[in-house]
């Protein structure tokens, strides 16, 4: 099978227009073929209409010591974003590659993928886990993390491999993320004891979140590796009214809460509904009966935190020289693989600052500094266990 550069491979992934609400399944296919070629074999965990895939694949030997290269095969849209270029067909140009998922992260992904041909001696196994719907709350990976758990013999080490400038992250936030519809009743606005202004009653769903916000930051159990080093709930979506003289029939909203280590999002999500239920709608209630708040949770994504001497740590910091580690505010896949109990780090190629903006690029140095790392993880592997 002809060979595919590294730069090769980026632009052949990030050429496959993977937005999160459309399927996966070309680059898919095209990751399992590309592997097949090679003489290994894709295992794919599919979402349950089909349109879309998760992919895990073992190169080297069926024994236990293996690393787990992680990554999403998903990207952000581009809708209203002005781009120099198309965002599906990279280009370099100044010592960057510029293209929808190069930096976050086809970039990783397409780094590993190039570097199959030089698995071939493999002593211990390097196992390719490429997730879909991580960008609208990690949906697709915890069926596959459970089939590598059931089907993959233990492995010593999964990498997550994330934009972190190749930096050793240890944690990140976990989110919860929630859709709200607050029904409501019409009436004349001038005789709002008739009506149930669904609005209003968003807005102060609303406003707890932004009051239990301004508490944790003012509070004292903060998580300083954190910027901003609290738990926050925010409020990004809004819509709902007909004109200004009408109270509302329907409010809708979403909203997500971001939680540090050891704090339980669900925790303040139930807390903001008992809010809803008990203080709430019995106000809706006492008006008109037919009214209510609806919620829906459409991903919780726990965080993620190990201690400096977690194996997986200790191995990266072998392999880069690095001794210094961070954490990241943003959500990943990690924390769901250390819930299924595998020893997790995070480390990849990228800036995240030039993640899901227009004109997203890598950096050609960093994708140099990718294969350097991922090619002491081959050369790790290859080496006899001690």
């Amino acid at each position: 099978m002809a060979e595919l550069t590294p730069h090769d491979m980026i632009g052949r992934l990030v050429g496959i227009p993977t937005v999160s609400r459309d399927s996966n399944l070309d680059l898919i296919d095209f990751v399992a073929n590309y592997l097949d070629g090679y003489g290994f074999e894709a295992h794919l965990v599919r979402s349950d209409d089909g349109g879309k895939a998760n992919l895990y694949a073992t190169i080297g030997p069926e024994e236990p010591g293996g690393i787990v290269l992680s990554g999403h095969t998903d990207v952000v849209p581009i809708d209203g974003q002005d781009w120099s270029s198309d965002p599906f067909a990279p280009e370099v140009r100044d010592g960057r590659m510029f293209g929808r998922g190069t930096c976050d992260m086809k970039g990783f992904c397409a780094l590993a993928l190039s570097l199959v041909p030089e698995m071939q001696r493999l002593r211990r196994p390097i196992h390719f886990a490429f997730s879909y719907d991580e960008e609208v709350g990690c949906v697709g990976a915890p069926r596959m993390i459970r089939a590598i758990r059931a089907n993959v013999p233990e492995p010593r080490a999964v990498i997550v491999g994330e934009p972190t400038s190749m930096q050793i992250v240890t944690g990140h936030k976990g989110i919860l993320h929630f859709r709200s519809h607050v029904r409501g009743y019409e009436a004349h606005s001038s005789q709002q004891q008739r009506g149930v202004p669904a609005i209003m009653y968003a807005a102060r769903l609303v406003n707890w979140m932004a009051e239990k916000q301004a508490a944790l930051a003012a509070g004292g159990d903060l998580d300083e590796r954190f910027e901003p080093a609290f738990t926050t709930l925010h409020c990004g979506v809004i819509h709902g009214g007909t004109a200004h003289n009408i109270t509302s029939k329907d409010c809708h909203f979403e909203a997500d809460i971001r939680s540090v280590p050891g704090v339980s999002a669900r925790d303040f999500f139930d807390e903001l509904e008992r809010y809803a239920r008990e203080v709430l709608e019995p106000m809706m209630h006492a008006i008109q009966p037919n009214t209510g708040i609806d919620f829906d949770v459409t991903s919780d994504v726990p965080s993620f935190a190990v201690d400096e001497d977690e194996p997986a740590v200790a191995m990266l910091r072998q392999l880069t020289g690095r001794n210094d580690s961070g954490v990241v505010p943003f959500a990943a896949e990690c924390g769901q693989f250390q819930e299924e109990g595998f020893s997790v780090v995070m480390c990849g190629p990228g800036s995240i600052d030039q993640a899901h903006q227009p004109d997203e690029f890598i950096s050609l140095e960093q994708v140099d500094a990718g294969l350097t790392f991922l090619r002491s993880v081959i050369g790790q592997q290859q080496e006899l266990p001690r």
